[in-house]
């Protein structure tokens, strides 16, 4: 029986190269799970506060929570 018939595995180096596929593909993942959080979560939320404080009046806000009877040492 020739001895090329049979090919050797590899032996060396194998978890180096299956560690090396994996952390390329992980940190493509992570990354595109960032990308996506950023623009689908956080700027939105951004946005949505910007939106509500741009128009706020606080005092107006405590005098109906006055009104309301929410603060006992504000009447």
């Amino acid at each position: 029986m020739p001895s090329s018939a049979l090919t050797k595995p590899q032996m060396r180096g194998l978890l180096a190269k299956r560690l090396r596929f994996h952390i390329v593909g992980a940190i493509i993942v992570s990354l595109g799970v960032a990308a996506f959080y950023k623009f689908a979560v956080a700027e939105p939320r951004k946005k949505a506060y910007a939106d509500f404080y741009r128009n706020y009046d606080s005092m107006k806000d405590f005098e109906e929570m006055r009104k309301a009877g929410i603060f006992q040492s504000a009447k």
